[in-house]
């Protein structure tokens, strides 16, 4: 029928994978995939905290039904990630308190909504992650269309199922399964860059020098080297 898919995945991001991105924060991963990719500012971990990764279950769902989504819900394997694109619509809540309970019974990593959630108090105040760009009381629909493990698209971001998902307080970001290896190299490199400049911040022996020499190449009058 049109409009309704239901499909398998054919490959997804591996435990090890998983293991190794755990301790990149999202921003990090971000700047080496040239701050391209990135889920929309709305898109905010609801969650009373904790790091969301693992691989991608997607979902396409005309916004105000989740449909699709309690088929995603049931077909997910312990340390996916539901992703839903909801077209970003707030009209109608997409998932609840009832069905976050359904997805960490089945072992769910955590859940990205493109749309609106409700039963807030419970979300927040708990450590399974969801991350949403709205909140409103009225119910959903569940009718569809929609379909399961299709390419999807969340502010510019294209998830495809299987890649993998990293969320944290920053936001969501998902890596392509062909770029794993490339970016998490990179990132790890920005990472611990990053820590030896924080070292050197402690130490109050932080080189600033970078400043003037960007004003100088500008053009930017009034600045003397070293000043």
């Amino acid at each position: 029928m049109i409009g309704f898919s239901v499909n398998q995945r054919e490959k997804v991001a591996s435990a090890a994978d998983i293991e190794r991105y755990r301790s990149l924060p999202v921003a990090n991963i971000s700047d080496v995939m040239n701050r391209m990719p990135a889920g929309g500012a709305q898109l905010r971990p609801l969650h009373k905290g904790g790091l969301l990764i693992g691989p991608a279950v997607t979902v396409w769902t005309r916004p105000g039904d989740n449909l699709m989504l309690h088929k995603a819900l049931d077909m997910a394997v312990p340390g996916d990630v539901v992703v839903v694109d909801g077209g970003g619509d707030v009209t109608n809540a997409l998932i609840g308190e009832l069905m976050i309970a359904h997805a960490r019974q089945r072992g769910v990593a955590g859940i990205v909504i493109n749309g609106a959630v409700r039963d807030f108090a419970a979300i927040s105040s708990g450590d399974f992650p969801v991350y949403a760009v709205g909140i409103t009381h009225r119910g959903p629909y569940k009718d569809g269309p929609g379909s399961v493990n299709v390419p999807i698209a969340i502010g510019g971001m294209l998830i495809n199922p299987g890649d993998l998902v990293v969320g944290d307080e920053d936001g969501v970001i998902a890596v392509p399964l062909a770029s794993l290896d490339e970016v998490f190299a990179v990132a790890s490199k920005k990472h611990a860059a990053e820590e030896a400049q924080m070292a050197a911040i402690a130490r109050g022996e932080n080189d600033r020098s970078w400043v003037d020499r960007a004003l100088i190449a500008a053009g930017c009058p009034g600045i003397v080297a070293g000043s």
